[in-house]
């Protein structure tokens, strides 16, 4: 009888494990938490402490405001160009384009219409001129324009102006070219 109560004991302690679960899970979760915090001996973690920030040096000029502009304050556009053209060395460049716009009030209404400048490089001015006839007119002003355009522009700013006429074609090559001939000779005239 003893083996039939045994079978009946463990059939009961079957049942009242069935009726205490607990279909949420909760109970078995904290069993869990309780038995894991008991081996392992929790420790609650510190948060490391916040490292110092390394200081910045500050310049006193760079802190000091005042009622006045200075360096920090936005720029006019102006000024900020001319600083751009004088670090580049375009001052001259520049200045001699503007005295240019004005190329008829220098070089006289007909010869203006006759002429333009080409080129600036290295203190020599380039004009080419539309006929030879008006070409050899400009080299004979040239010495007074080269005057006039120091006096304007400051010393030194031109130091010659070459005069060229029209471009001459060539005739080297094309379906009128003749081997070994001796060019065009008095066409241009």
């Amino acid at each position: 009888m003893s083996e039939a109560n045994d079978g009946r004991n463990q059939a009961d302690d079957g049942r009242n494990q069935a009726s205490d679960h607990d279909p949420t899970g909760l109970d078995l979760a904290s069993r869990i938490a309780r038995a894991t915090a008991l081996s392992q001996r929790y420790q609650p973690v510190a948060p490391e402490p916040e490292k110092p920030r390394p200081r910045r040096r500050r310049v006193m000029e760079e802190q000091r405001s005042g009622a006045h502009p200075d360096d920090r304050d936005p720029q006019p556009i102006g000024s900020v160009f001319e600083n751009v053209v004088r670090k580049r060395g375009w001052t001259k460049r520049l200045s001699l384009s503007t005295v240019l716009r004005n190329w008829a009030g220098l070089v006289g209404e007909a010869n203006a219409e006759h002429s333009k400048p080409v080129d600036f490089t290295n203190g020599v001015l380039k004009i080419q001129c539309d006929s030879t006839a008006w070409a050899t007119g400009m080299r004979y002003s040239a010495s007074q324009l080269v005057a006039q355009l120091n006096r304007e522009l400051g010393d030194d700013t031109v130091k010659r102006v070459d005069v060229v006429g029209p471009p001459q074609k060539s005739w080297k090559r094309g379906i009128r070219s003749v081997r070994d001939g001796r060019g065009p000779r008095d066409t241009y005239g």
